[in-house]
C-alpha cells in the first residue's frame, strides 16, 4: 500500500497557524499524526550523523545537515563499521521507530492501557516472530535482528530469561533505549502528563531501570503535555520538570535553562552540550564511552532526552528549527531528533512533506497508517477511562465517600 498522507494538509497548515477554528474531530488526529510522523523523520534524518561530533558533522558535510542526507561511508556502509552494517542515511528510518511502530502494534492488540506484562506478552513476540522490512538491512528480516543490544535484552530476559517483566529492566546498560519509543503512550494519555508518565514507567521496566527507565517516563509526560490546548515549549518543560526525578530533573532543568538564552541551534551546540556534560555518563567522545557509562545512578541523566527539550525550546517549537538543531547536535542524534520531532509534532508543528515523503518512500512505511490506528485506539481509551471513573466515583459517592458542601 503506498503511503498515505495526512488529510487535507493546507487546511490542516492553515490551523496551526492560527487561521480557521481546530475541532475536538480533528485536533487529536492531527497531535497523533504530527507526533509520529515527526519522530520517524527525526529519526531518519539523525541516522547518518549519529555517533560523531558538530565538528566532524560540519566537515564532513561541509557545512550543517539542512536535510536528508547520504551514509556517512558512502558505499561502504556495509563493512565499514562490522558491529553496525546498517544502511543508515538516504532516508531510512533506524530502530527507534521500528520500536515506535512495534508499541503502536501493540495498543492496537491490546486496545487498552499497557505495563510491563504487555511487553513481554505481545511486544517482545512481535520483534521475534514477525518478519517485516528493515530499512537499514534493506532486506526483510524480525525487528530483533536490527535492534540494539540494550533491544535484545527484551528477548533475553522476557523469552529466554523468563524474568518478571516488572524487574526485567534491571541490569541492562542504562540508556535511552526505552525512552525512544515511548511517544506512544503519551499519545494515548495526551493531555494528561502524570498519566503518560506513570505507564511509561510501567512498560519501561520490562525494558530499563534508573535514569534509563525514568527518562521513559518524563518523554511520555513530555509528549502527552504538548496535547494541551495551548501548549508551548515552556509549558512542556514545567510539566516534565512537575514529575522528573532525580538527576533527570536537575538536568532537563539546567539544558532548558541554557537553551533559553539561544533562538539559533548553531551558537546552542556547544552550550547545551556543556550543560548535560556533568549528567552524561558516556563522556566526551560518544564512541569511547567511559568505564562508568551506562550504570545505574541517581545524580545522573541520559543525554538525549533534556537535549532535545532543549532544542524545542531553542527552535520555539518549529519542528525543522528543532530536529535541524538536534541532528546537528550529534552523537546520539537518531534519538534526539526522533524525540525532539515526537514533541514538537505533537505541539502542532508542521513537519515538511518533502521529508515525510522522502523517508516513507524510501524506509518503505506506511509513516501514516500507525497514526490512524493509535488515533483509533486513544479515542476508545479515553471512552472507557470515562466509564471506569464514573464507575469509581459511583462506588465511592454510595459508601459516602463524597461529602456534600455547606
Amino acid at each position: 500500500m503506498p503511503p498515505k498522507e495526512p488529510k487535507a494538509p493546507e487546511e490542516l497548515n492553515r490551523t496551526r497557524a492560527g487561521v480557521g477554528a481546530e475541532t475536538p474531530e480533528t485536533s487529536l488526529e492531527e497531535r497523533i499524526t504530527g507526533a509520529l510522523v515527526g519522530a520517524a523523520v527525526g529519526d531518519a534524518l539523525g541516522g547518518p550523523v549519529e555517533g560523531y561530533s558538530p565538528d566532524q558533522i560540519l566537515e564532513r558535510h561541509a557545512g550543517r545537515v539542512h536535510g536528508i542526507v547520504g551514509p556517512w561511508n558512502g558505499e561502504a556502509w556495509r563493512t565499514a563499521r562490522p558491529i553496525a552494517p546498517y544502511h543508515k542515511g538516504d532516508g531510512h528510518v533506524t530502530d527507534d521507530t521500528l520500536m515506535t511502530h512495534a508499541l503502536v502494534r501493540v495498543y492496537a492488540q491490546v486496545r487498552d492501557h499497557l505495563d510491563a506484562y504487555s511487553v513481554a506478552d505481545h511486544l517482545v513476540p512481535d520483534l521475534m516472530r514477525n518478519p517485516r522490512w528493515i530499512p537499514e538491512l534493506e532486506a526483510e528480516a524480525i525487528p530483533l535482528h536490527r535492534v540494539f543490544l540494550a533491544e535484545k535484552w527484551l528477548a533475553a530476559r522476557l523469552h529466554y530469561g523468563h524474568v518478571d517483566p516488572r524487574e526485567a529492566g534491571v541490569g541492562n546498560i542504562v540508556n535511552c533505549g526505552a525512552a525512544m519509543y515511548m511517544a506512544p503512550v503519551g499519545l494515548v494519555n495526551a493531555a494528561h502528563p502524570a498519566a503518560a508518565y506513570a505507564e511509561a514507567l510501567d512498560i519501561a521496566g520490562a525494558h530499563q531501570s534508573s535514569y534509563g527507565r525514568e527518562a521513559a517516563g518524563v518523554f511520555a509526560a513530555a509528549v502527552a503535555a504538548a496535547c494541551v490546548p495551548g501548549a508551548t515549549p515552556d509549558s512542556v518543560v514545567t510539566a516534565c520538570l512537575a514529575l522528573a526525578k532525580d538527576g533527570t530533573r536537575t538536568a532537563i532543568e539546567q539544558v532548558c535553562e541554557a537553551a533559553a538564552r539561544h533562538s539559533d541551534f548553531e551558537s546552542a551546540l556547544v552550550p547545551l552540550r556543556e550543560a548535560i556534560a556533568p549528567y552524561d555518563t558516556v563522556g566526551p567522545d560518544y564512541r569511547a564511552p567511559s568505564l562508568d557509562a551506562r550504570r545505574p545512578s541517581r545524580t545522573k541523566a541520559i543525554e538525549e532526552l533534556p537535549v532535545a527539550l532543549g532544542m524545542l525550546v531553542v527552535s520555539g517549537g518549529d519542528y525543522r528549527h528543532a530536529v535541524l538543531g538536534s541532528v546537528n547536535y550529534g552523537r546520539d542524534c537518531d534519538s534526539i531528533a526522533t524525540m525532539a520531532g515526537a514533541v514538537a509534532g505533537a505541539l502542532g508543528s508542521t513537519v515538511p512533506q518533502d521529508w515525510s515523503k522522502t523517508v516513507a518512500e524510501a524506509s518503505r512505511l506506511d509513516l501514516w497508517e500507525p497514526a490512524a490506528t493509535l488515533t483509533a485506539v486513544t479515542r476508545e481509551l479515553f471512552e472507557r477511562d470515562v466509564l471506569r471513573r464514573r464507575a469509581h466515583e459511583a462506588a465511592f459517592t454510595e459508601i459516602g465517600g463524597l461529602r456534600c458542601s455547606d
